[in-house]
Parts: structure tokens; sequence; C-alpha cells
């Protein structure tokens, strides 16, 4: 089955650590804003629900970041929607 994100960039965060996550995670949106990129996929997976409330704390306080989501249908990602 082939997913409407398949061909979206995307950023898995399993088995980083908060403060990794979090340059990552701003890196990653920066490169994408570059090269104008609309919309990404930051897959940080559910567990203790550390990463996931990083990666929240993190796309709310980016300059790059139009609005972000959780997937209906995946709680483990997120979709990001750039400022382009």
């Amino acid at each position: 089955m082939i997913s409407l994100y398949d061909n979206l960039p995307s950023l898995d965060l399993h088995g980083a650590d908060r403060d990794y996550a979090r340059i990552l995670i701003n890196d990653f949106i920066s490169d994408h804003y570059k090269i104008k990129d609309k919309k990404v996929i930051i897959i940080h997976g559910n567990g203790t629900g550390i990463i996931k409330r990083t990666t929240q704390e993190v796309l709310k306080k980016n300059k790059y970041v139009e609005e972000y989501k959780i997937d209906n249908f995946n709680s483990g990602m997120t979709i990001v929607k750039l400022k382009i």
C-alpha cells in the first residue's frame, strides 16, 4: 500500500535522546526550508512520550514552521508544514 507521505522527506528520531533530537529537528527543518520543501515528516514514535513532547516543543518555537500536527493514522509521526 502506498502512503500519501511516501515521497515526503522524513526524519526518524528513534534512538535519539532529548537534546540530540532538538538539534536534529532544527537542522532538518532549516535544511528543508532552504530547499523549499513545503511538508516534511518527523517520526518520533510513541514510547514514553519524551521525544514526542520534545518534537512538539521544538516545532512550536521554530520560525520556519507554519503548522504541525500528529498524523491521524499514526500517532508516532508528526506532519510539518513549512513557511515557503
